[in-house]
């Protein structure tokens, strides 16, 4: 019995193709899903003020005390224990 080496090409060549497909479609879902959580970091950012609650990335949750200049944030985490961070650490405000 003869290996019929054109069937095997073809078929590697299919699943080449339908792999780079699937890979495309995944990276265009990943690409957006990047691009909409980038836009909603950015609307966090500046939306930071003193007061406003907030959740730093590592999922501890603070007050913003003061605002030190555009990249430095003082926050309080617990009573009389205040942190100086950078605006990027924050995650989330806390409604």
């Amino acid at each position: 019995m003869a290996i019929n080496w054109e069937v095997i090409l073809w078929t590697c060549i299919t699943l080449a193709v339908l792999m780079g497909v699937i890979g495309l479609i995944l990276y265009a879902i990943s690409a957006k899903n990047v691009r909409s959580k980038r836009k909603e970091l950015g609307e966090v950012h500046t939306g930071l003020k003193v007061g406003s609650h907030i959740m730093f990335a590592g999922g501890v949750y603070g007050k913003v005390v003061s605002i030190d200049n555009e990249d430095t944030l003082r926050v309080e985490v617990a009573p009389k224990v205040i942190i100086t961070i950078s605006r990027y650490a924050v995650q989330s405000l806390l409604k």
